[in-house]
């Protein structure tokens, strides 16, 4: 049996567009992001959710726990995750705040970043997006963590975007 590639190339990124991958709302949303797509070090779940009626993949129990709250909360109307971000937006933030974006180490070609969450609540008939990503509270020592987190919250100001860290 062959070795799934999980390396990263403008075919590949074309491919996922192709796809639908991060596109859609509800039932016809595609996370960027599949548990097959990655080698995951914890446990990875696909769980069908209310809200959106599709299947969710999540890519850790942290992720499958804030899910599930999501999708109990009367105000949430759509949960779509592993959401991407705008490739040539996150290169220009990395490089406006001297931070190296991360790239495939065979090909050099920029890896689309993603936000774990990307939520639509609908409050006193006003609908409004948030963005929230989650992480163990361990991995919040890690540099390279929090640079990676402060790409994402300037792309997300950048879009008028509430967007927050969870541990």
């Amino acid at each position: 049996m062959s070795k799934r590639k999980y390396g990263w190339s403008e075919k590949k990124r074309n491919d996922y567009i192709k796809e639908g991958r991060g596109q859609g709302e509800l039932s016809n949303y595609i996370p960027w992001i599949k548990i097959q797509d990655i080698s995951s070090q914890g446990n990875a779940s696909r769980l069908i959710g209310w809200t959106a009626k599709r299947q969710h993949e999540l890519l850790s129990n942290l992720e499958r726990d804030f899910f599930l709250l999501l999708d109990w909360e009367d105000t949430v109307v759509d949960i779509r995750e592993q959401f991407p971000l705008n490739v040539e937006t996150t290169i220009r933030i990395a490089e406006e705040k001297g931070i190296k974006h991360s790239k495939d180490n065979s090909s050099g070609i920029p890896i689309d970043m993603t936000t774990d969450f990307f939520i639509t609540v609908v409050k006193n008939s006003e609908r409004k997006y948030i963005a929230r990503t989650v992480k163990p509270s361990e991995q919040l020592e890690d540099k390279r963590v929090i640079e990676k987190f402060e790409i994402e919250r300037e792309y997300w100001e950048i879009q008028g975007i509430s967007w927050g860290g969870h541990n």
